[in-house]
């Protein structure tokens, strides 16, 4: 829907235009959108005044795009919703017209307005913001993007399934790829599976085939055993330190042990560990590389259950999933029949409990001592466990299987005929509530004799219920690998989870705030292995399209020193948030030797705390200067008087 444009009649000169969005209802559905559009056309600044259905759609920006080209304004006001959503959709649309797209000003009247507001009230605030926000764009300059060189190489943080494939991702683009892997093996947590659900692929062959292609990749360099511990500049030139040393010996023993006794060379899969691609360094190594854009794929843990958590470290009965996963390996080459033989322990009924360590509810679960509950789905732990229950019905017909679960959320592809093949195979299920998890309690102080599991199945309708079981199995969750240090050192956004943090999970998804910089895999939530790969490819092709055009254009927003008003006070300096974007240098200004402030707008956050301290009002952020906010307030003043 469009609106034609009225004609003026004030006798302003404004080539300013706005554009008021009714959102489909989310913006009409409250405020009254021609009768703003109305009063916007008698201000001055203003050239037109339009409204459309969706702004954002086709036709929405066809309105933009004519009016520049006419002539009939030279910058944009967009009423609409939130600026995250769209504000590159309207920046591109004015640069397609010809327009500065930094002569631009959003107002978020969905957000701000229709959604907290009704009736008369919710158009008399838009106007307020409406017109504010084009008293700023009066004022406004053009802008030119900042441009930076890019290095064209890229650093892979973490040598897993995500690391491995963001790197294979980068290199085939003729990219430079230094892989940075902490341990001295590749393959992450996929190389301590067996199978990989839903459709049961080896484990062990995907990595072979990953770390394979990694090692023989000419633009791929590996370094295990390695850290990074400085890191500082910005997007297109990151420089990284980077520490390699030789692993402490308890650190990785078991792990190094196992690929003795299996007599690996080095690029042999070591089954539930990994690959060791390159000797362990001998000595400390020390080293700084720059980069243009870093992925991190730092990986998850599973979770580990709190002792006495469904009986775990205090009945030898009760494993977690992967722990079993090692001993069913183990069990399959020692099989004795149609029965699951266990450490030697004959296993006649096998017990699964799902949402171990997730879906926890504040007052409900325990801390326990950790300062934090996992109230996420780790989303992975129900198909693991069909996928478990089925492989040990078909191999082994005369163990029974149990189910023990509050929902289950099998959920992708292949997933839901796991259930329906469990149901099929007769694992019995039992539904619990949240709080009312099964209890579990020996029947003997022998170890290997079965435990009792107490529960109130929903499906029958609260019945309490005793079920007998030779091994409980825990279906843990997965939980973010800590990385303290890099968070420390980029000043990474961490979410309430304690996953790292995109900017937007719709619009930038694999993106964090700190530019250059981005996520791949499960350092970000809890993902199956086909999802890790796709957002290893994600980043990877967000960081090529970076790197492959050997430079980067930054928005302009930052600081600006007016050098006949600084006095170097260095006020700024102790008052920036950004280490390194306010610096004191000598200079030279009017014929005499001075020191004065100077910015470097790669590293400015455009925050404005430098403004906010200078005596002398010798800073202003580009787009955002003193005199707009000035402008903006008296506008508001203005409107409320008019009302």
């Amino acid at each position: 829907m469009s609106t034609p444009e009225s004609p003026k009649e004030t006798t302003g000169t404004g080539k300013v235009g706005v554009y008021v969005c009714y959102c489909g209802g989310n913006i009409s559905d409250q405020v009254e959108v021609e009768k703003v559009c109305e009063s916007l056309r008698q201000l001055p600044e203003v050239g037109v005044a339009r409204s459309n259905m969706f702004m954002c759609s086709d036709p929405g920006q066809e309105l933009i795009i004519e009016d520049i080209k006419s002539g009939k304004v030279d910058r944009v006001v967009i009423a609409s919703c939130s600026p995250r959503l769209h504000e590159t959709t309207f920046r591109s649309a004015i640069s397609r017209a010809g327009g500065n797209p930094y002569l631009y000003e959003h107002a978020n009247v969905r957000e701000q307005v229709s959604w907290v507001h009704h009736g008369s009230e919710a158009t008399a605030k838009a106007n307020r913001l409406v017109a504010a926000a084009v008293a700023k764009a009066a004022l406004s300059e053009p802008l030119q993007p900042i441009r930076v060189d890019v290095q064209q190489r890229a650093a892979v943080l973490g040598g897993g399934v995500a690391g491995m494939k963001a790197a294979l991702e980068l290199a085939d683009r003729g990219l430079e790829v230094i892989l940075i892997e902490r341990s001295p093996f590749l393959g992450g947590q996929v190389a301590r599976l067996r199978h990989l659900a839903p459709f049961g692929e080896d484990a062990a062959a995907v990595i072979a085939e990953l770390a394979g292609r990694v090692q023989e990749h000419p633009a791929i360099t590996v370094q295990t055993c390695a850290q990074v511990e400085g890191f500082d500049g910005y997007i297109g030139q990151f420089r990284l330190q980077v520490r390699r040393r030789p692993p402490e010996a308890e650190e990785y023993a078991d792990q190094l042990a196992a690929g003795s006794a299996a007599g690996a060379q080095l690029g042999d899969v070591v089954p539930f560990v990994g690959i060791m691609p390159q000797r362990l360094p001998e000595n400390l190594e020390e080293q700084e590389i720059t980069v243009g854009a870093i992925i991190l794929a730092t990986g998850m843990r599973p979770y580990q259950p709190l002792r006495g958590e469904y009986g775990y470290g205090d009945l030898p009965q009760v494993l977690t999933l992967p722990e079993f996963t090692r001993l069913w390996h183990a069990a399959r080459s020692q099989r004795q029949g149609d029965l699951l033989v266990v450490q030697g322990r004959r296993i006649r009924h096998l017990a699964i409990i799902h949402c171990v360590g997730s879906r926890h509810i504040p007052g409900v679960h325990d801390e326990g001592g950790r300062g934090y509950l996992n109230e996420y789905c780790s989303r992975t732990c129900c198909t693991a466990s069909l996928y478990t229950a089925n492989l040990i019905r078909q191999t082994y017909p005369n163990t029974r299987v149990y189910e023990f679960y509050r929902d289950m959320r099998a959920f992708g592809r292949g997933q839901e005929e796991l259930y329906a093949q469990a149901s099929d195979s007769q694992v019995m299920f039992f539904r619990f509530r949240a709080g009312e998890e099964p209890q579990i309690s020996p029947t003997s102080e022998h170890p290997t004799a079965p435990v009792l599991i107490r529960v109130k199945d929903v499906l029958t309708f609260n019945e309490e219920l005793e079920v007998m079981a030779d091994l409980v199995v825990l279906a843990v969750g997965q939980e973010a690998n800590p990385v303290p240090g890099l968070v420390e050192l980029m000043k990474l956004p961490v979410g309430a989870d304690r996953f790292l943090l995109e900017v937007h999970p719709k619009l930038r998804p694999v993106e964090v705030a700190v530019a250059g910089i981005y996520l791949a895999g499960t350092c970000q939530a809890p993902f199956d292995v086909g999802e890790t790969c796709s957002a290893a490819a994600a980043a990877a092709v967000k960081a090529a399209a970076v790197l492959t055009r050997g430079y980067v254009e930054l928005d302009p927003f930052v600081a600006e020193v007016d050098l006949s008003r600084c006095q170097g006070t260095g006020a700024c300096v102790e008052a920036c948030l950004a280490d390194g974007a306010l610096t004191m240098v000598d200079m030279t200004v009017d014929g005499q030797n001075v020191r004065r402030a100077q910015v470097n707008p790669a590293l400015c956050l455009g925050c404005g705390a430098c403004v906010a301290v200078c005596p002398h009002n010798a800073i202003n952020v580009k787009g955002w200067t003193l005199k707009q906010y000035e402008a903006m307030v008296d506008a508001i003043v203005a409107e409320d008087l008019a009302a």
